[in-house]
């Protein structure tokens, strides 16, 4: 009696979440579609009221808008080979859509969407601005005191990846299933009993 209740349960959890899988999709979708829009209007706003290398305060010292255009990663790295940036942006991406089949969890709808969403942002630069197809430079604008100057891509690509670490550390899988550690033997009571003098 007890494995037949146990089976059953174990077949209920898979079914609930296949059930929430499609919800789950849009949810994703909804983050993906808004970290990337949220990104592109930013930075058409900034190449269409700003000229490069100005310099705007707007909390100073805190924050200042400072139009620049980056053709390397972060902190400038990589300048000279910006179409590797392309290439490894395009497999993440790709990378991303091939996951969504085990996709059972909010949290992690949030953290994919946030991190294709930025993903795209940035391919985006890459694939259509200046100076050549897929070697285009990011335009880039947020500033903080002794930090890189980053965009609203760089920011949803970071919040994804934290995220996931959160959830890594949680167990918390992607289909929505908590993963425990297994307890050491030595914390493990003997089957049977408490003790074998009782």
């Amino acid at each position: 009696m007890t494995d037949d209740l146990s089976d059953d349960a174990s077949q209920a959890a898979p079914n609930a979440r296949r059930k929430w899988r499609p919800a789950m999709l849009w949810l994703f979708a909804g983050f993906a579609a808004f970290a990337y829009t949220f990104d592109q209007l930013t930075k058409l706003w900034v190449t269409s009221t700003m000229t490069e290398g100005e310099r705007i305060p707007v909390l100073p010292p805190l924050l200042h808008w400072y139009y620049i255009r980056n053709s390397g990663a972060a902190f400038s790295i990589g300048e000279n080979v910006t179409w590797i940036f392309t290439i490894v942006m395009a497999a993440v991406s790709v990378a991303i859509l091939f996951q969504l089949r085990k996709l059972g969890s909010a949290w992690w709808a949030l953290s994919l969407g946030l991190l294709l969403g930025g993903a795209l942002g940035n391919l985006t630069d890459r694939l259509f601005r200046e100076p050549s197809f897929a070697m285009g430079h990011v335009v880039d604008f947020i500033q903080l005191p002794n930090f890189a100057i980053f965009n609203i891509a760089d920011s949803a690509v970071v919040s994804g990846v934290v995220i996931i670490c959160l959830l890594t550390l949680r167990g918390i899988g992607m289909d929505g299933s908590r993963h425990v550690a297994a307890k050491p033997a030595s914390d493990r009571k003997p089957a049977g009993g408490s003790g074998a003098g009782e």
